[in-house]
């Protein structure tokens, strides 16, 4: 999300309100600061910047981003993948990997060893999200 506002917000200052806006919905949905900071920060070291993002190299690190080449996309093959979707719970960090570990240890000599798990977290459904959702609309 927050690359998609990097690339639609040319003024510094709507970037830094866009950025703000999804904080908060963040922190509604109970994700952690810590988890937030790791993924806005992980957007920018993506594309190989590591400098802090200002209103004076804004403009240059936004056309960075919007110029570099894009990959092709992996094509699905249904037949082989296995999509599974959880809710988001507070030990989100942990999940995937100990998801893949049972997933290797109890399927790697089945007929579904060539099948490849793909996880997705929704999130929890609540009183919150549904504010946050028509406050958007």
């Amino acid at each position: 999300m927050l690359l998609r506002v990097i690339r639609y917000c040319s003024i510094f200052q709507t970037y830094l309100n866009e950025r703000e806006s999804l904080r908060i919905a963040f922190l509604l949905n109970k994700y952690l600061d810590i988890f937030i900071n790791e993924q806005f920060n992980r957007v920018w070291s993506k594309f190989n910047i590591n400098e802090t993002v200002n209103v004076y190299n804004y403009d240059q690190l936004r056309q960075q981003i919007i110029q570099y080449p894009q990959k092709d996309k992996e094509s699905i093959e249904y037949n082989k993948h296995i999509f599974i979707h959880f809710t988001y719970c507070l030990n989100i960090k942990q999940f995937p990997k100990r998801f893949h570990d049972l997933w290797n240890r109890f399927f790697s000599e089945s007929p579904i060893a060539d099948v490849r798990p793909i996880l997705g977290i929704r999130n929890v459904n609540n009183l919150q999200q549904r504010l946050i959702h028509t406050r958007k609309l």
